[in-house]
């Protein structure tokens, strides 16, 4: 399977709402166009960032039909479809296939901690059951489980359409043990860092790129040091590594950080409405000041 083109420099998008709490569908196309002319290599629907946890099936659906169309083959799409349900995962996928999304999200469960044998069966009945590319989400800290570089490479090894792996973590070490044992493994396999300042030590490591919220706000700064590294132009990736390695202090202001990054967003002068549902609140000034001394740091405002 051509993993190609999930490498590179993939933002988890933002999901624009209006002041009600409903979708907006203008400030959505706002942001995908503002992100395809930053030269990103895809666009991550319904992550993390995206909000999917406080939006019902059928939202979820809405949601990806609105944002493949408007998107209209222009780069890469994928489509989060992480659930605590196998059925719902299946569902979700079987539908992110029809709207023609080149492949899907999926996070481990995060209420129950499941045995290393419902793992593989878990992720096996996902693939066996639509024939689309997957990437394995692993984010320990809002699931309480980590799947961990030898999980990943049975998955692998066992899975044709496992085609990589998105890497929150906070420490480098399980991120050089994905690259070392999976792609002794599955060469082709892509490993992706969640984590801002992971970039430029995955690329090195010989990993494939980011999904990283800061993309939606910064892609300068991402897009640069991929880019950079690619050209061998080693001093202006570590000169964009050194800016971009202050904005993780960000995620420290309130979490759910998706507020955080909506500000930021607006802080950048990109018009959208920073609106986001409970449980996550708008920052107060306090917050908003903290936010904007990061900011200044990485020269971003």
């Amino acid at each position: 399977m051509d993993t190609k083109k999930f490498t590179g420099i993939i933002p988890p998008v933002l999901t624009i709402f209006k002041e009600d709490g409903t979708f907006d569908q203008g400030g959505m196309g706002k942001l995908i166009d503002h992100l395809l002319k930053s030269d990103v290599d895809g666009l991550f629907f319904l992550g993390s960032s995206g909000e999917f946890t406080t939006m019902s099936t059928e939202e979820r659906m809405e949601i990806a039909e609105f944002c493949i169309k408007y998107v209209n083959g222009r780069t890469t799409t994928l489509i989060g479809t992480g659930s605590n349900s196998t059925d719902e995962i299946i569902k979700l996928n079987e539908h992110s296939k029809s709207i023609g999304a080149d492949g899907v999200v999926v996070i481990n469960p995060n209420y129950w901690g499941l045995s290393e044998a419902n793992i593989y069966k878990h992720y096996r009945d996902i693939c066996e059951a639509v024939d689309i590319p997957v990437l394995v989400y692993n984010f320990p800290g809002v699931t309480g489980q980590d799947l961990t570089p030898e999980i990943l490479a049975n998955l692998a090894s066992e899975n044709a359409n496992i085609v990589g792996v998105k890497q929150t973590v906070d420490s480098l070490a399980p991120i050089r043990e994905t690259i070392l044992k999976v792609k002794d493994v599955r060469p082709e396999f892509v490993v992706l860092t969640g984590y801002d300042d992971h970039l430029l030590n995955n690329l090195c490591l010989g990993g494939d790129g980011a999904i990283s919220a800061s993309v939606n706000y910064a892609p300068e700064l991402q897009v640069g040091i991929y880019q950079a590294f690619k050209e061998n132009d080693l001093a202006t990736a570590v000169e964009l590594h050194q800016r971009l390695a202050h904005l993780p202090l960000m995620y420290k202001i309130d979490s759910p950080f998706v507020n955080v990054i909506k500000e930021s967003v607006a802080m950048r002068r990109i018009d959208i409405s920073t609106y986001v549902r409970r449980p996550a609140y708008p920052l107060d000034q306090s917050k908003k000041d903290q936010l904007h001394q990061i900011l200044s740091k990485a020269k971003l405002v």
